[in-house]
């Protein structure tokens, strides 16, 4: 057992191996139970959104404590997905760890990336229809439906490459909160691990491809059925897949690149010759 400074928990280089070892697990899941889990993943994240335009409409809450508070509502998303378990895109871009160690192939990283993104979408997608058909969004007085199309109309608005490198910056949070709930070894370690990153870069704007699956739908719909006459009515399939496009590629490179083959070049290919986890990390047990 690994104590850093203390804590009961697992060393940075304990973390590598264990995401590599989930790695080729989740590579390796049926196809069935892959895309399950990912449906339940997209729907989880899309709880955490709806967490989130809770906060963010309320009128009498300052810019700032609007972007916090409703980025450690969002958090839920990712708790669930940790906690309960569930397959997410985002965060299987550390797959490429596994990848990069030749213990899966190109072929089972992008199947499990397709199948997962597939299911996310209709995880977060089909909570869209729900919420929206539950009338979730009237509440208010109808402030909270005025927010996601808000949002969602600011989303589809965004440059190719604003989007692009708002999804980079995204992932690397959320692949670093999935990162540093792997050291924990309960429910609180991990809860403590996820909200931090997570608040953070709801709070800063960037941009989660499964989460603009739930955001930009629902506001689709509202438009469609409850609203007329406003300049929000540019939200279309295009404007969505305009949107999705660069996140997706962003977060990617955020989570595969910038924090997956990182931490691989760190811990792994220069790690293979017998240093151990204290002396790379220059900590060491007292």
């Amino acid at each position: 057992m690994s104590e850093i400074f203390g804590f009961d928990a697992f060393s940075p280089r304990e973390i590598a191996t264990r995401v590599e070892t989930i790695g080729v697990t989740k590579a390796q899941l049926p196809f069935l139970q892959m895309l399950m889990l990912s449906v339940l993943a997209g729907a989880f994240i899309g709880l955490g959104a709806l967490y989130f335009v809770i906060v963010k409409s309320d009128p009498s809450l300052s810019f700032g404590i609007k972007q916090v508070l409703g980025g450690v509502a969002f958090s839920l998303g990712l708790i669930l997905v940790v906690v309960a378990g569930a397959e997410l895109f985002t965060g299987n871009n550390l797959l490429a760890m596994a990848w990069a160690d030749r213990k899966i192939s190109t072929s089972e990283l992008l199947r499990n990336w397709a199948i997962v993104c597939c299911g996310n979408f209709i995880g977060a997608a089909g909570l869209a229809l729900l919420v929206f058909l539950s009338h979730h969004a009237d509440m208010n007085n109808g402030t909270i439906a005025q927010e996601y199309i808000r949002i969602a109309s600011a989303k589809v608005a965004l440059p190719f490459w604003t989007a692009f490198f708002r999804g980079v910056l995204c992932n690397v949070l959320v692949c670093m909160a999935v990162w540093m709930a792997l050291a924990g070894r309960s429910v609180i370690d991990k809860a403590v691990a996820i909200v931090f990153p997570i608040s953070a870069f709801v709070a800063a704007g960037f941009e989660h491809s499964i989460a603009n699956m739930f955001f930009i739908p629902l506001a689709m719909l509202l438009q469609t059925f409850e609203t007329t006459g406003t300049a929000s009515n540019a939200i279309t399939c295009t404007g969505f897949l305009e949107n999705l496009f660069p996140v997706k590629l962003g977060n990617i490179v955020g989570g595969s690149v910038l924090v997956g083959l990182v931490y691989h070049v760190i811990y792994r290919a220069t790690g293979q010759g017998g240093r151990t986890g204290q002396e790379s990390t220059g900590l060491r047990k007292s």
